[in-house]
């Protein structure tokens, strides 16, 4: 049941990313993804700064989001190059 949890705040954390960053998203499969992805830097980030974004299903997406906006401007940097 994590796992399906997992993928469906990955989709809506993928689909609010591709939404912020201006261009759209990448389609399900690609803003589910973008999102999962982005929840793992997002975390990571979140941890080595210290930062709580405080628990449960709001939290997570904060944390996701904001993981998958940094992944799809990383990615947008290196597309550039």
């Amino acid at each position: 049941m994590e796992y399906i949890w997992f993928i469906l705040i990955g989709l809506v954390a993928g689909w609010l990313a591709g939404m912020l960053v201006k261009g759209g998203g990448f389609g399900v499969i690609g803003d589910i993804i973008v999102g999962i992805l982005g929840a793992l830097l997002g975390g990571f980030i979140f941890g080595s700064l210290g930062i709580s974004a405080g628990g449960g299903l709001l939290g997570s997406v904060i944390v996701a989001t904001i993981g998958a906006v940094v992944l799809i401007f990383l990615l947008r940097l290196i597309k550039r190059a």
